[in-house]
């Protein structure tokens, strides 16, 4: 049974129902009736709440409870509604404002930050049009799992609901596509409703999570007092795996003879990269990873076969066509990646780990269901694949790898150099695959240069760059960098993804 909706506040903050991040089907935890927080795990808290409630505008309000939470990096345009917050916002010494040139383009700064440091991004836009120019960054970060939270202005409280000038209303446009959202009239509910949109947008299932404050809220006067403790009846993410479907998935693993570890951006969420490498080490299994997990293995490891699907490499599509066992972890199963389901992995007994229940089984028919944090799953699974591998030895996966060998040889990555000199986007990226003690920048202005050089580039440590792989709004067609047509024969993989890939 998915959780409900997170019951209105008694206050006037307003929220969404919660996208659902927790509990397996197969798993009974202890369920409290309401779950506190305390106010020191959202984020890092100021001096000042601790020494007691303090006199402030509804915009100082915000300043002190994004410095609460740790934030130092907003992104954001001015406006008429989102005007009082700047004032205290430039007189604070921890936050750093970037001015950007349109909405949708801070949104998308706010979402590669967080994915490039680990932190929830911020950005912040007027009413009307600007918020609305958030809801394609804010729907991109919700299908990455990119924690953010996007603070919009709003009209004044009393002219919510008169069509008032700018007005319009972005805590049901953006419902949808957000983990959870937020209207705020009443600046005493500010600082719970900054300290619950932290937690919700960085815990469970990463997401973005809307704070629509109206004006009249930011130019009120208010005591400030941060929340020592956070009460989300219905919030209850499930972060430890349930043991007996450890214990599948590992006894699985330990016999399977064409196995295949599908790797998604679930790992990189849960920072469990140490924890897949050494997955890998102990079963001797290939490793696919999707575009949102490059880097979380290394493209030397002789055991990385690269990204599947269309933008990927043949050995990657052909192994998953053709393994008998499919290790799906943090992945989505992606119609890039498996293209007609109906012919996906066909002979594969599915392995499904996610922290988000609604995920599972969603596209592909599972047969382990596994809901929890990624970095706890491998944890648990490590020493359970270990014990079988002692009672029933290794697998032997020989002959998968011949065969894995022989794909490589034959359908190897390559372009051809342009014949009026200039660099083609695959020669920087092998470039900076040469530099592993450094840690290159690249910025694709579409996706044929986005996709074709992730490719050929050679990851040898977690990204830290930020790369669009669900609603970019330029997302056009891009072929991988193969050698010429005429060199290449016809991959091994069947339909589905195989005639993508081989373009």
């Amino acid at each position: 049974m998915v959780q409900g909706p997170i019951p209105a506040p008694p206050r006037q903050a307003t929220p969404s129902p919660v996208r659902p991040s927790a509990r397996p089907a197969t798993a009974k935890p202890a369920r409290p009736a309401a779950r506190k927080v305390a106010g020191e795990g959202v984020g890092p808290v100021v001096d000042g709440p601790r020494v007691g409630p303090v006199e402030v505008t509804g915009a100082e309000s915000i300043v002190k409870s994004l410095e609460a939470v740790g934030v130092d990096t907003v992104f954001g345009i001015p406006g008429g509604a989102i005007l009082p917050l700047y004032d205290p916002l430039m007189d604070s010494q921890k936050l750093r404002h970037i001015l950007v040139r349109h909405e949708q383009g801070g949104g998308h700064a706010a979402s590669g930050y967080a994915h490039a440091s680990g932190k929830v991004g911020v950005c912040m836009a007027t009413s009307g049009p600007g918020a609305t120019n958030l809801v394609t960054p804010i729907a991109d970060a919700n299908i990455d799992s990119i924690p953010m939270v996007a603070i919009t202005g709003q009209v004044a409280a009393s002219s919510i609901g008169t069509d008032a000038f700018q007005e319009a209303d972005i805590v049901g446009i953006t419902m949808p596509v957000t983990k959870h959202n937020y209207l705020v009239t009443d600046p005493a509910d500010i600082p719970r409703t900054i300290a619950e949109a932290f937690h919700i947008a960085r815990t469970g299932r990463p997401g973005p999570v809307l704070v629509d404050i109206a004006k009249s809220a930011m130019q009120a006067t208010t005591t400030f007092s941060w929340p020592q403790e956070l009460d989300l009846p219905g919030y209850h993410p499930v972060t430890k795996p349930h043991s007996k479907q450890i214990r599948e998935a590992a006894k699985l693993l330990a016999t399977a003879r064409k196995p295949v570890l599908y790797v998604g951006g679930g790992v990189v969420r849960a920072d469990a990269s140490a924890e897949l490498r050494r997955l890998v080490d102990l079963s001797g299994a290939p490793a696919v990873t999707t575009l949102m997990a490059r880097g979380a293995l290394p493209d030397s490891h002789p055991q990385n076969l690269g990204m599947p699907g269309m933008h990927g490499t043949v050995p990657a599509v052909a192994a998953l066509q053709q393994a008998d066992l499919v290790v799906a972890l943090g992945a989505r199963f992606d119609d890039r990646v498996t293209g007609r389901l109906d012919s996906f992995a066909p002979n594969a007994v599915i392995v499904h780990a996610d922290i988000d229940p609604a995920e599972i089984g969603k596209n592909r028919v599972v047969d382990v269901p596994i809901v929890g944090d990624l970095r706890e799953v491998l944890a648990d699974l490590l020493p359970e694949l270990a014990r079988e591998q002692e009672t029933h030895g290794k697998p032997d996966v020989e002959a998968w790898w011949q065969l894995i060998d022989g794909w490589r040889e034959t359908y190897p990555l390559g372009y051809t150099e342009p014949a009026d000199g200039l660099l083609a986007p695959s020669t920087s990226s092998s470039v900076s695959g040469h530099c592993p003690d450094r840690s290159p920048c690249t910025s694709a202005a579409s996706a044929s240069t986005r996709c074709g050089p992730r490719s050929s580039s050679a990851t040898s440590t977690r990204a830290r760059g930020s790369t669009r792989a669900a609603s970019a709004p330029w997302a056009t067609r891009c072929p991988p960098p193969w050698a010429p047509r005429s060199r290449v024969p016809t991959p091994p993989c069947g339909r589905s993804t195989a005639t993508a890939a081989s373009r």
